[in-house]
This record gives structure tokens, C-alpha cells and sequence, in this order.
């Protein structure tokens, strides 16, 4: 309470602010508006990215069915339909990356989104580091899948590369112990 007063006692009555400091106030926080161009090319980013991954999709499919039904299976087949939508997936997580973003940077600078209220709370951002820390969990998971994706077509050759390999899923999963309790606490 006694913090609610001092403020108040620091704020100045209208009467007392200066023409040229109540205009620039007043555009300086117009120009959070300049944020809509973020929000904007950050939902069409994610837009193309749903298309071009669904599209791949699409296209494995027509692959994976071509392919079922040649005799023999074209080399490396099942390895190239994994990599496959592997990739998809991670596009589809990127393109969550750019929607939470566009998302949250609206929710932050421009308006508070009343069709949202009710409709669950997976993107309800009230701070710029909830903003990050949402971001930050897809971004770990886009590089844990594009991981596996790389690790698709990786030759091991000796029993030492195998070995780090098992290492770094384990550091994946150690990581991903790790943020899932940051994210509870």
C-alpha cells in the first residue's frame, strides 16, 4: 500500500505536464503499434510453414505408397520415409515457434485476446519472459527431433560412435528431465 503512494505521489496531474511531454509520451506509446508488423509476417511465417509441411506430408505419402507396392523397396526406403516426416514434424514445430510468438508479442504489446478466454490457457501470456520460456520448450523440442533426424542417417563404424551416440540420447533426455521441472516450478 505505502508503494501504491509513493507512485502516486510521483505521477503528475495533467495540469502540470507540458504540452511537448504529453505528445511525445502519447507517441511513444502509439508506436507500440509498430508490433503488428511482428505479429503479422509471424502468422503468415507459421501459415507457410503448416502448408509446406503438410505438403511434405503429402508427398511421403504418395512416396510410401508408390513405394509399398514396388518390389524391392527402393533403397534405404523405411530410413527415407522416417527422415521424412521427421522433417515434417519439425517444420510443424517451428511454425508452433513463430504462432506462440506472434501470438504472445499481441497479447503483450497490443491487446489482450478476448476470444481466447475460455478456451484454455496453453497460450496465455501475461510477461515477456513467459513469452521466452514457452518459445525456448519448442525450440529445445525442434532441435531434439531435428537431432534424431540427423541421426537417422549417421553411419556408426565402431562400437566407441555407438557409445556416444547412446551418451547424447541420454543428455537429451537428462535435458529434457531437467526443463520439464524448471517449467512446474
Amino acid at each position: 500500500m505505502a508503494h501504491k503512494q509513493e507512485i502516486e505521489k510521483n505521477i503528475k496531474p495533467k495540469e502540470d505536464i507540458g504540452i511537448i511531454e504529453a505528445v511525445f509520451e502519447g507517441a511513444i506509446w502509439r508506436s507500440r503499434f509498430i508490433v503488428i508488423l511482428a505479429v503479422i509476417f509471424g502468422l503468415v511465417g507459421a501459415i507457410i510453414l503448416f502448408v509446406v509441411a503438410s505438403y511434405d506430408v503429402a508427398s511421403i505419402a504418395s512416396y510410401a505408397y508408390n513405394g509399398l507396392f514396388a518390389h524391392p523397396h527402393p533403397e534405404h526406403f523405411h530410413e527415407n520415409i522416417v527422415a521424412a516426416i521427421i522433417g515434417a514434424v519439425d517444420l510443424y514445430l517451428i511454425a508452433v515457434v513463430m504462432f506462440i510468438f506472434a501470438f504472445g508479442i499481441y497479447e503483450l504489446f497490443i491487446s489482450h485476446i478476448d476470444e481466447a478466454e475460455g478456451h484454455g490457457q496453453i497460450l496465455a501470456i501475461s510477461s515477456l519472459d513467459q513469452l521466452k520460456d514457452k518459445i525456448a520448450k519448442v525450440i529445445v523440442m525442434v532441435l531434439v527431433v531435428n537431432f534424431f533426424q540427423r541421426v537417422l542417417h549417421t553411419n556408426f563404424a565402431t562400437p566407441i560412435e555407438m557409445l556416444y551416440f547412446a551418451l547424447s540420447i541420454m543428455a537429451l533426455a537428462v535435458g529434457l528431465y531437467f526443463l520439464s521441472k524448471v517449467g512446474k516450478h
